[in-house]
């Protein structure tokens, strides 16, 4: 469409598309405006006092104490740079903004900092600060004072090293040295803002948005803060930051062949080289789009907890052992004291029946981890009665039975120390029941499958974060289960999955059950089972779907079919969402000159029919990518929808927005 051609044709020639800006978007000469991201920068009225930092114990450095500046809470952060650095501007701006902050709040000159770099610290003073460029002007406090890791430098070395660079360094690798005055409380403050910005925040690509109206703060640097403050209070799972960390390396090296091949070209140009880099650099967009795409959801709270994220980044620690070389099946019994009473009982109704073979034989442990971890193939544990405490996550990669000897709130498992999940399961059959698990501060679940089978009965399940996750491929089968507490959905069914669900209650949750889907690629859609099942006071929806938006599930495959057709099903319309302002995409379209161009251009070239394909995923990717509306609605009914294999008997009370809901993004 047309807006898709001004877009690449602006990335492509970004200097031509700056003649034909509006003279509206230029500053007014009178500079009356008062925006409140210029406001003189003050402690007191951020509430952040500085203090000095704590030398590292047994250091010996001779160098002077600076501002304590890198612990700093989310809140400081974001009040400064929506109130003082930032405001309302625009990708664009945020330098000029920037600028005229470090303007207000450092100090011009005569002041002491460490330039601290991977190799070196070393005493300096700031002789003057060039706040559009973001740096300072230096010279070199003597006697030398310098800390070294991995080398040895001088004065002589260090004075050729600053001529080498005009005797100008980035702010951001001065750290201000600590005066109890509190005269350079705000230089120090400032700086640490602006490092954390471009270390954390400013993505290279920012500046190319097309879309320069809207707030950077809202749609960028909120967003980017939170994650950072999640990630670092471990409230992401470990392979979704990986996940992310590894999407921004990828989407940093396309944008940096992007802006090399744009380098290259020329507008006029109409040159076969041109032409087939113009078909290379479409493609790069293609890709960089995608990436962008999905560091957005990441970014996003809301998407992050109903999409992110698909794929098993973090792959599982333990192995599977497979059965004894013996033969032997193990009975592990769990117990940190029992009576001769529960003993007894234990021997009639368990042990003598198991154990009428003479290749099977009984171990006892103290807690259920060792005991777990002690399994092979087809080994049974036993848990008697008690309270255990447990400090790490429960594997099970094996086909093992682990069952409660009595009722679930006399077999109690509780886990209090920090991770991912709580119980990971990837065996082909798994067994458990008659056991209650109690989480806390787990990230990811109190419970995930991630592949093979696992059986659960008569357990309950108090969660702390997430709850019951069932991943890509995997099945669940849970039968007179009682799950509650979640702060995100009781229940994740992801896309290829089994799912059965029977006489469950599933209750006091964010959403009872959430079933998600994907924007990036056709999945296979779950197959879910659910049968007499009370789900009940959850905070927003009894059962929740989510969808992407409707014009990439209709985009044509070359040989014209959609994609909902190649999976052999079809779109359930009444489902989605029609409170979008965005238009379906017109995959036909050529009233914009720069696609057709492009085309015509790679007529002669063997990637030509690429083009046009590539022209029209981009298209497609280009519409989610900047489709930012998202809709959450409630609908009447879901049980007559495809990924219900029986919806029958089952109760709904008293959710806070529904029984039944989908998420359109």
């Amino acid at each position: 469409n047309g807006q898709t051609d001004r877009r690449f044709f602006s990335m492509m020639f970004p200097s031509l598309t700056a003649l034909f800006k509006n003279e509206e978007e230029k500053k007014d000469e009178d500079g009356s405006d008062d925006d409140s991201g210029t406001y003189y920068f003050n402690t007191e009225a951020s509430g952040t006092r500085l203090q000095r930092r704590e030398p590292p114990s047994g250091g010996s450095s001779s160098l002077p104490d600076t501002f304590q500046t890198s612990h700093l809470l989310f809140y400081e952060r974001f009040k400064a740079y929506q109130d003082y650095m930032l405001g309302d501007c625009k990708p664009s701006e945020v330098k000029d903004f920037t600028a005229d902050y470090l303007e207000k709040t450092v100090e011009p000159c005569d002041w002491l900092a460490l330039w601290s770099t991977d190799i070196f610290d070393v005493l300096v003073e700031v002789r003057d600060v060039e706040v559009k460029d973001l740096k300072a002007r230096l010279r070199l406090v003597l006697p030398l004072q310098c800390d070294t890791r991995g080398c040895e430098l001088n004065e002589e070395a260090m004075t050729s090293l600053l001529e080498a660079t005009q005797h100008k360094v980035p702010l951001q690798e001065l750290q201000v040295v600590y005066e109890e005055s509190g005269d350079f409380d705000q230089t120090a403050l400032a700086l640490e803002h602006v490092r954390f910005f471009y270390k954390h925040i400013w993505r290279e690509w920012d500046e190319e948005e097309e879309d320069d109206d809207f707030d950077y703060f809202v749609r960028c640097v909120e967003p980017r803060i939170r994650l950072y403050y999640d990630m670092l209070e471990d409230r992401v799972p470990a392979g979704l930051v990986a996940e992310y960390q590894s999407l921004l390396e990828k989407c940093s090296k396309c944008f940096q062949q992007f802006s090399a091949l744009r380098s290259g070209l020329s507008a006029d140009s109409d040159s076969e080289l041109d032409n087939v880099s113009m078909v290379e650099g479409l493609k790069l967009c293609d890709q960089l789009e995608t990436f962008k795409r999905k560091l957005r959801i990441i970014e996003n709270p809301l998407l992050r907890y109903v999409l992110a994220y698909k794929g098993n980044a973090r792959q599982q620690c333990v192995q599977s052992r497979g059965p004894r070389a013996s033969g032997a099946k193990v009975v592990h019994v769990v117990t940190a004291s029992c009576s001769t009473v529960q003993l007894q009982s234990l021997l009639s109704a368990r042990l003598i029946p198991l154990c009428s073979s003479e290749d099977t034989e009984i171990q006892f442990h103290r807690e259920p981890v060792s005991a777990v971890d002690s399994c092979h193939q087809g080994d049974l544990v036993i848990v008697l009665p008690g309270m255990y405490s447990v400090s790490s996550s429960i594997f099970i990669p094996d086909s093992i039975t682990i069952e409660g000897f009595g009722f679930p709130d006399e077999v109690v498992i509780e886990k209090k120390s920090k991770g991912d999940s709580f119980v990971e399961s990837t065996g082909a059959d798994v067994r458990l029941s008659n056991i209650k698990f109690i989480q806390h501060d787990a990230i990811e679940g109190i419970l995930c499958v991630r592949q093979g089978t696992l059986n659960m009965e008569n357990c309950v399940l108090q969660c702390d974060t997430t709850g019951v996750i069932v991943r890509t491929s995997a099945r669940l089968t849970m039968n007179m289960c009682d799950l509650y507490g979640s702060k995100g959905a009781g229940v994740e069914i992801y896309p290829g999955s089994v799912c059965s669900l029977v006489g469950n209650g599933i209750h006091h949750c964010k959403d009872g059950i959430l079933i998600k889907d994907f924007a990036d690629q056709m999945d296979a859609l779950p197959s879910i089972t659910m049968e007499n099942n009370v789900i009940h006071n959850n905070e927003g929806y009894g059962v929740i779907l989510v969808k992407p938006n409707t014009p990439l599930f209709l985009a044509e495959h070359p040989d014209g079919h959609t994609q909902e057709e190649k999976q052999g099903g079809s779109l359930d319309h009444h489902l989605i969402s029609t409170s979008f302002s965005t238009p379906p995409v017109n995959t036909t379209s050529t009233s914009s000159p720069s696609l057709p161009l492009l085309a015509e251009s790679a007529k002669n070239s063997s990637d030509g029919d690429a083009a046009v394909s590539t022209g029209r995923k981009w298209q497609f990717s280009h519409q989610l990518s900047r489709n930012v509306e998202m809709s959450i609605q409630a609908v009447e009914d879901l049980k007559d929808h495809q990924i219900f294999v029986s919806f029958q008997g089952n109760q709904f009370k008293r959710n806070g927005m529904g029984d039944f809901g989908t998420f359109c993004y």
